[in-house]
């Protein structure tokens, strides 16, 4: 399952993030802002138009992203 198919508050866990091209930027700043196997993650709120953009919380960090980011973010479900 990607990030951007995760239901409002429902806890899951980061299993990778996928490069869509070669040298991806956005998934290499995806990681280094800790997007990265392991780690909590959950959608705190969703954008008024198009569900866009995500507010993604890792850990205690919160941040926007647009649906395409997120869905290079791929997760399972925490039970």
């Amino acid at each position: 399952m990607n990030l951007s198919e995760l239901p409002p508050f429902t806890s899951a866990v980061v299993d990778q993030v996928t490069n869509i091209e070669s040298d991806d930027p956005i998934a290499k700043r995806l990681r280094e802002l800790g997007f990265v196997s392991g780690e909590p993650v959950r959608i705190v709120a969703r954008g008024p138009i198009g569900a866009d953009p995500l507010l993604v919380q890792i850990g205690f960090t919160r941040f926007a992203l647009r649906r395409s980011e997120a869905q290079r973010v791929s997760i399972h479900l925490d039970n």
